[in-house]
């Protein structure tokens, strides 16, 4: 018998998630699209408040982040008091799933839904079922038809991440409507700024309709704060009370505090980052479409490729590390014959138009 200590069961059940390359060997600067950051970085003035708070680093942050729920409630319209921040969406994620998940429980996600769900889940010693989707699109009755007595969460990603596509206002308000009311609804809308769809809600309709539904979001897309691991949820006051009970002391440091804060001040930086978005996803699929490759649909800033066989799909992989260019193989989400591309500024879309060619031409 061993002596050492002994980890719960729970924790060989998932595969350690793992985030999109940023290096490849013997190039010093690759370019990166494979973890759907903002193409245009951090904002200016994100970056001066950070340097700027460097100064009072020897001060614990505020642990409440009452100046950013502050910020977030200005821009978007919303109550600060059901707002709650942490080091990331994925915390909050996690957060709840700890909250009103655990064994005995079941989580339901949809086929293609974003692993953290999963491995969050299963680490809370949930029982992670997958509603198959219609068209890489989550698929509500498919959902409902999972639900049993034991359901406790329902995560949908609205757009979803990696297949891009997204559930209109009117189907979520259907799933909603069905779900039993003790079932916790989290729409993750990671994407929502880059949303043009005119029947799209991120979940704030509903996350004010009642008194089960969470929204989280996230600043580390079109806001380019990856690296500060900020994000923040919508919740009702019941579930914000909850989240404030269960999360760490100081969640949010001060730098990222105060680069979220600059960052929703900024001028313009939210329209042009959706501006830029559209035309360049438009214009990167079209190029892509005219060289024999199928474009899923993608309201979000990347784009699913079809290579239409795991085989082409990696060798398509492969022919852009070749020339410095690191995508996102997906088939971790069970699609090995896509490859999922980050919208970058227009350069970078263009080299990776111009090499997906030349790999289909060859």
């Amino acid at each position: 018998m061993s002596n050492a200590p002994a980890p719960r069961a729970a924790v060989f059940s998932v595969a350690p998630y793992v985030g999109g390359e940023s290096k490849l060997p013997g190039i010093a600067q690759p370019l990166k699209l494979s973890s759907n950051e903002g193409a245009f970085g951090p904002p200016p003035g994100a970056i001066r408040a950070m340097a700027d708070a460097a100064a009072t680093m020897h001060r614990y942050p505020d642990g409440g982040s009452v100046a950013l729920r502050q910020a977030i409630g200005d821009t978007f319209g919303l109550d600060p008091a059901r707002i709650v921040c942490g080091n990331g969406s994925d915390e909050i994620i996690t957060l709840l799933i700890q909250s009103y998940g655990g064994p005995g429980t079941e989580l339901i996600m949809s086929a293609h839904g974003f692993s953290i769900y999963e491995i969050a889940g299963k680490l809370a010693g949930c029982t992670v079922k997958k509603a198959m989707e219609t068209d890489l699109t989550t698929d509500v009755d498919a959902i409902l038809g999972l639900v049993t007595p034991q359901t406790t969460q329902v995560f949908i990603a609205n757009p979803n991440n990696p297949t891009g596509t997204m559930l209109k206002q009117a189907d979520m308000r259907c799933l909603r409507e069905h779900l039993r009311p003790d079932i916790l609804l989290v729409i993750d809308a990671a994407y929502a700024e880059y949303v043009e769809h005119p029947d799209y809600d991120p979940g704030t309709a509903l996350v004010e309709a009642g008194t089960n539904t969470v929204m989280t979001r996230t600043f580390s897309k079109i806001f380019g704060l990856g690296g500060a691991r900020l994000g923040w949820g919508y919740a009702p006051e019941a579930i914000v009370d909850v989240l404030n009970r269960v999360r760490p002391p100081f969640p949010v440091n001060a730098f990222a505090a105060a680069g979220g804060i600059a960052a929703l001040r900024e001028p313009g930086w939210l329209e042009q980052g959706r501006a830029h978005n559209t035309q360049a996803k438009r214009r990167l699929s079209e190029r892509l479409t005219q060289a024999g490759l199928r474009v899923y649909p993608s309201a979000a800033n990347f784009i699913l490729v079809d290579f239409t066989t795991s085989e082409r799909a990696i060798a398509a992989d492969e022919h852009l590390r070749g020339q410095g260019i690191i995508v996102r193989r997906v088939a971790s989400y069970g699609l090995p014959h896509c490859l999922r591309i980050t919208i970058g500024l227009d350069e970078e879309c263009a080299r990776v138009a111009a090499a997906l060619a030349e790999f289909c031409h060859g």
